[in-house]
This record gives structure tokens, C-alpha cells and sequence, in this order.
């Protein structure tokens, strides 16, 4: 065990932030090159990045967000910006901080931890300008996709959405909604289990998975049970997806009220919730590679860049960089910005060394400071 895990205070219960579940509070390889695990030979011959990193904020980039939730760089300039709340998508100018809103998403039910969640582009975005986004629905969780019209007044630049994928479990709490285009162009979905902790173990749910599927919402080829969009089982609550330089999968993972968790992802695998909650001596259960008590992290968004996986808690209110070799942790965790910022909920690449990192102090259980929410660009190591 990471000598950072075992340093860490005890915690309360972890869902959305902090909450708990209460109102108030062989080798891994598919289709497509989503390579999961690798080898052990093939992890020794990597090089792990230095132990200490460094994290440096160069700007805010924008101010005023209401309940800011998933966040993509559009190809030719400009960050999209999902309010879970509100259920509209604004666009903003990343030199400026400009916002314009494109539209509201029609037919997003917000409560608790519902409402207008992850946000991604279509892989074919230069040719379609398709948004996919996850919302909570006044019956379940779906993904539905968007034309993009900017030359449209503002406002009016979104169109009908069109479902894509629906039926997954909602709830007051535990909705997942992080979503994600991989290496393969597949389209990949965290979900939670609502709160309704049977449904992880069970492959026939949705909820309490991780999903793959085609951008037509088909379960994707090469899926590891049947005719399903179940990649992997045994999750609480996953929000945050990123993939390696190797095109290998990593998940973050509330826990409930001792360990939030890093993971691996290896299609068809069992993560244990709510057997096993961070590590367990039960092999059928396959460990996280990272684990923290849940004052401490809390994680929402993921990202890789520098050899790391970067991760935004927001019970913790800080920036989590984890140094990879492999599919394994080469150092002890490292915290960085701890309360500057409040909670942290999206962190996604900028290219090379930089990252766009999101604060979630509107959403009901933060401490909103003058400005809050932000878009902040950091430059990492």
C-alpha cells in the first residue's frame, strides 16, 4: 500500500463531494487499440516520470460559471462548458473568458447530484459538429447528441437532441455522467449506482458500470459480455475517464466512507463495490492502484498528461497528481492547490503541459467565494 494511503485521516461518507448518501451532504486489449492492462515486461520498460511534480497556475480564464460540470476544448478555439444546473452549454473564449451561451439542453431534470453532467465531442466533429452530452431525464440518465450551429444567434445554436442512449438508472445522488470519446472512437459512459447499491454487481444494470459503446449508442464490437454495453462492474460512482499515452483506461471512483479510488480499467472486470470498498484480499475483485480517504479526495474529473493522471477532489479541494509506470502507481500520490480553490470537479488536457481545471463551488455544497465557478489553466510537471 502507497505510503500516502496509509498516512491519511479517516473520513466520512463520499458521494457527490462529500455528502454521503444523504440530500444534504488475459491482457486488457479491444478493438480499437483501448489497450486496459499491459504486461508486466512491457510495464518494466517504461519509464516512470519524477516522483515530485509541480503544478503552477498561469490564469483564470473565465469567472461567473453557475454549476459547472463537464468541460470540452473545441478543435478551433474555445472551451464548452456544461451547467449541471441551468442545463445550458456555453461556450467560452479561452483568451478572453467571453462567454456566449450556445442553448439550453431540453428535457435535463436537475436534483442533487442530476442534471446536465459530461460533455464530449464527436470523434467526427470537424465534419458532423456533434455534441454528446449525459443528462438525468425526469425518468433515468441518458446520452443524447446536439448539432452545433454557431453561425446561429446565440442561444439558439443548439439543436433537438437526439438520444442516443437512455435507461440508466438516476437518483438523487449517484448518477455518474462523466463521458468520454477513447483512443478507438468508441464512446465510453461512468455511471453510479443511484444509490441503490445492488445494481454494481449486476451485469444486466446499467448502473454502478462502465459503458462503451458505439457513437450510435450500439454496444461497442469487442465488448466482454454479449450483446451488452457493460465494460466493467462493481463501480459506486464514476465520474472521471482519461486514457494513458498507451491508450490505457484509468477511472476515478467515489467511495462511500473510507476510500475514494484510482483505477485501472480491464474490460470485463469486477471492482468490487459494494463488496469491497478500495482494496480487498479478494481476488475476484480487481484493486485500485490508488486509494484515499474520502476528506481527502472526493474525485470528480481525471486527466493524463506528464506521465500522471491528475485528479480534481472536491470534499478534498484539491488537485491530486498520481505518476504512472504502467497500469501501476510509481510514487505516492501528491496534492496540489489544497483549498485555494474550493472543490475541484472537471480537469481536462490543454495540450502538452497545460490543463483546464473547473471549481465547483455553486453547486450546493461548496463555499462560494466572489467569482466562483472558474475555469482556471495550469501549467503541470
Amino acid at each position: 500500500m502507497l505510503a500516502a494511503t496509509a498516512l491519511l485521516l479517516t473520513a466520512g461518507c463520499s458521494s457527490d463531494g462529500g455528502g454521503g448518501g444523504s440530500p444534504g451532504g488475459g491482457d486488457g486489449t479491444t478493438p480499437g487499440s483501448t489497450t486496459a492492462n499491459s504486461s508486466p515486461s512491457e510495464q518494466s520498460a517504461e519509464q516512470a516520470p519524477p516522483a515530485k511534480g509541480s503544478v503552477k497556475v498561469l490564469r483564470t480564464v473565465t469567472t461567473g460559471l453557475n454549476t459547472p460540470w463537464g468541460l470540452a476544448p473545441l478543435p478551433d478555439g474555445g472551451l464548452l462548458v456544461a451547467s449541471r444546473d441551468k442545463g445550458t452549454i456555453t461556450k467560452v473564449d479561452e483568451k478572453t473568458g467571453r462567454k456566449t451561451e450556445l442553448g439550453t439542453v431540453s428535457g435535463v431534470s436537475p436534483a442533487g447530484e442530476g442534471g446536465l453532467l459530461g460533455i464530449a465531442l464527436s470523434p467526427d466533429y470537424a465534419s458532423d459538429h456533434m455534441i454528446y452530452a449525459y443528462f438525468t431525464s425526469a425518468s433515468d440518465n441518458r446520452i443524447v447528441r446536439m448539432l452545433y450551429d454557431a453561425k446561429k444567434p446565440s442561444g439558439e445554436q443548439l439543436g433537438a437532441p437526439d438520444t442516443v442512449f437512455k435507461g440508466i438508472p438516476k437518483g438523487y445522488i449517484h448518477n455518474g455522467g462523466r463521458i468520454a470519446f477513447g483512443p478507438d472512437k468508441m464512446l465510453y459512459a461512468g455511471t453510479g449506482e443511484s444509490g441503490d447499491r445492488g445494481l454494481a454487481q449486476d451485469k444486466k444494470s446499467l448502473g454502478g458500470k462502465i459503458l462503451r459503446l458505439t457513437p450510435e449508442g450500439d454496444p461497442a464490437p469487442g465488448n466482454p459480455f454479449p450483446d451488452s454495453p457493460v465494460y466493467t462492474y462493481g463501480h459506486r460512482n464514476v465520474q472521471g475517464l482519461a486514457w494513458d499515452s498507451k491508450q490505457r483506461l484509468f477511472a476515478s471512483e467515489f467511495g462511500q466512507d473510507t476510500w475514494d479510488e484510482l483505477n485501472s480499467i480491464k474490460p470485463g472486470d469486477n471492482y468490487g463495490w459494494p463488496v469491497a470498498e478500495g482494496k480487498s484480499s479478494d481476488s475476484k475483485y480487481h484493486n485500485p492502484i490508488a486509494q484515499w480517504h474520502t476528506d481527502d479526495a472526493s474525485p470528480s474529473g481525471i486527466a493524463y498528461a506528464e506521465g500522471s493522471i491528475w485528479m480534481a477532489g472536491l470534499k478534498g479541494q484539491r488537485l491530486w497528481r498520481i505518476p504512472l509506470k504502467g497500469t501501476e502507481a510509481s510514487a505516492d500520490p501528491q496534492a496540489f492547490l489544497t483549498g485555494k480553490y474550493g472543490r475541484l470537479r472537471t480537469v481536462v488536457s490543454a495540450g502538452g503541459n497545460k490543463l483546464w481545471l473547473t471549481t465547483s463551488n455553486t453547486d450546493g455544497r461548496g463555499d462560494p467565494k466572489s467569482g466562483d465557478d472558474r475555469i482556471l489553466e495550469l501549467e503541470v510537471k
